[in-house]
């Protein structure tokens, strides 16, 4: 899921345009996220489906469907970012999320840095039901 995950969210899970919009306040902001998260979901689910295949694990698709809608809630409360700041400004990590320009290192942030450790998180609750469902 971490491998999905990180080149999913980094390289294919997410055009230009959803990048750049998923935060904003606006409609298009909230399409803009909902696409990157069902483009990501897709992505992981492929991946999934190629560790059956490869390893010959048999995994509940009931499990692994409600896995990938609970990491893809997780992403997408995470990815409007506004979210994400109110939740390190309330957790004392406000300074730590505004670390760094954006413009300038967005991935080299605190911001960045909360988003992907929020997502691995969340990534380990995914993994963890989907466990449940393997055989």
């Amino acid at each position: 899921m971490y491998a999905a995950h990180s080149f999913g969210d980094h390289w294919f899970g997410q055009t230009h345009r959803q990048a750049l919009g998923k935060g904003a306040r606006t409609r298009q902001g909230v399409r803009h996220c909902l696409g990157h998260v069902v483009l990501l979901a897709a992505h992981k689910a492929v991946a999934l489906g190629l560790l059956c295949i490869v390893t010959g694990l048999h995994l509940s698709l009931t499990a692994a469907a409600i896995a990938l809608a609970v990491d893809g809630a997780s992403h997408y409360w995470a990815d409007r970012r506004y979210t994400l700041a109110w939740l390190a400004d309330r957790t004392g990590k406000g300074d730590f999320y505004r670390l760094g320009l954006g413009e300038a290192a967005p991935c080299g942030t605190g911001a960045y840095a909360l988003d992907q450790s929020w997502h691995i998180a969340w990534l380990f609750v995914t993994a963890l039901i989907i466990a449940v469902g393997a055989r």
